[in-house]
């Protein structure tokens, strides 16, 4: 049997209206329909009763994905950097042996003496360069083995393939490069990408 949830206010009311009179000392007769409506208000409290004593769920903010670090990462390029001496050649000059005296008053009374003798000249300046080199973690022995056999297929390197970069490697480097245009022992990306070491788009 259903009954409709009729509150109990309701049920109040109509005993006031019917002439009864309620007090906190008056027992109010308890009908049928009462006490069904009174069973359906317990159970419902009763089964709502867990859902507002539960914890409340916390929900994790999630985090955007980020990119990939190494995707993102630009090659690094390094750089070598190599110091030039000037170089000077001797050339016949005078050189100055005794010097003139002057008067007071600025008359000259004895010229300055010269000699013959050669003369230092400056041929090339004290000069700096810096260019495009593999990085050291690209100068594994596997790396520097290869560089020894393909200099040596060009004719620069005689010695054995050992995978280190001694002088008899830094020595090959120098010549391979100075006989095109590059005065240096430290090999370069570009010599690197000449010998077929390095790719082209290789930075």
């Amino acid at each position: 049997m259903k009954f409709p949830l009729v509150p109990l206010a309701v049920l109040a009311l109509g005993a006031c209206a019917g002439g009864g009179q309620l007090s906190s000392n008056t027992a109010v007769p308890a009908s049928s329909d009462a006490l069904a409506i009174s069973a359906i208000e317990a159970s419902v409290d009763s089964a709502l009763r867990p859902l507002s004593e539960a914890a409340p769920v916390r929900l994790n903010p999630v985090k955007p994905a980020q990119p990939a670090r190494d995707s993102l990462a630009t090659p690094r390029i390094c750089r070598a950097r190599e110091e030039t001496p000037a170089i000077y050649e001797q050339v016949m000059g005078e050189v100055q042996v005794v010097q003139a005296e002057i008067a007071p008053d600025g008359t000259v009374l004895r010229p300055p003496i010269y000699r013959k003798a050669p003369v230092p000249r400056i041929v090339r300046p004290r000069a700096e360069i810096s260019f495009e080199a593999p990085c050291p973690e690209a100068m594994t022995p596997e790396f520097i083995a290869s560089l020894q056999r393909a200099l040596g297929a060009r004719g620069y390197f005689s010695g054995n393939v050992t995978g280190r970069f001694d002088a008899t490697t830094s020595a090959a480097v120098k010549r391979y490069q100075a006989d095109r245009g590059l005065d240096s022992a430290q090999l370069s990306l570009e010599t690197a990408r000449s010998l077929g070491l390095v790719s082209v788009g290789a930075g």
